[in-house]
Formats: structure tokens, C-alpha cells, sequence
């Protein structure tokens, strides 16, 4: 990012917002196992059919997702693959960060923990 200019730096900003709203994040997990059109997104992540639309759009205009017509239908898919290693590195660190916080609250887990960690040690050798 050091090298981009202040209109640069809105557009990522622009792209990382369009990640920030649950519904828009369940539509591209939904949309991992390839295209879909609107009434099977919507029920496959819930809500209204007028709210994943309106999430689809957001995602379209920020170049997350395609669509395509057929028929009388609108089909849409991941416009660049990528978007899931993003997606995945960021859910890693919550799953981790959240791991923690679950074993900082919870001392007697911890301590559990470590005697079987022990344990296991000790019938190793």
C-alpha cells in the first residue's frame, strides 16, 4: 500500500467495506461451489429475495461477483477465485483469535490441556 496514491487507497478501502455487511459474506461462501441465481442464494444464506439482490448489486459494482443471463434468469459467480484466499487468511486469524480467547476464559480447560499434553509425554517415553 506504500506506493499507492489517495484514489487508490479509497478504492481498497471501497473493496475491503464491501466485505463488512454478514449477508454479503454469506452470498460469497454460498458462491464457493460455483454459480447460483437468486432464489437459490436466497435459500441457501436466508433473507429476502430483495435483500440478496441488493447485496448482489454491492458485490457487482465492487467486482466481487459476475452474473450472466440466461433465459429469464440471472446467474451469478466469484469474479476472481483469489477473493477466498483473502477470505480464508482473514477467518484463520479469527478462528485462532478466538480459540485463545475461549482458553484465556476458561482456566480449568487450559489446565486441562497441559496435563494431557503431559500425559502424553510422559507415556511416550
Amino acid at each position: 500500500m506504500e506506493h499507492l496514491d489517495d484514489l487508490a487507497i479509497e478504492q481498497v478501502a471501497g473493496f475491503f467495506a464491501a466485505f463488512a455487511v454478514p449477508m454479503r459474506l454469506k452470498i460469497l461462501n454460498a458462491l464457493r461451489g460455483g454459480e447460483r441465481n437468486v432464489g437459490d442464494l436466497t435459500a441457501r444464506v436466508g433473507g429476502s429475495q430483495a435483500n440478496v439482490s441488493k447485496h448482489l448489486g454491492v458485490l457487482a459494482q465492487k467486482g466481487l461477483v459476475a452474473k450472466s443471463t440466461r433465459g429469464t434468469s440471472v446467474y451469478y459467480r466469484i469474479a476472481d477465485p483469489r477473493i477466498y484466499q483473502l477470505c480464508d487468511l482473514v477467518c484463520v486469524q479469527i478462528g485462532q483469535r478466538q480459540a485463545r480467547q475461549r482458553e484465556a476464559r476458561s482456566p480449568f480447560l487450559a489446565m486441562a490441556k497441559a496435563a494431557e499434553t503431559a500425559s502424553r509425554r510422559r507415556t511416550r517415553r
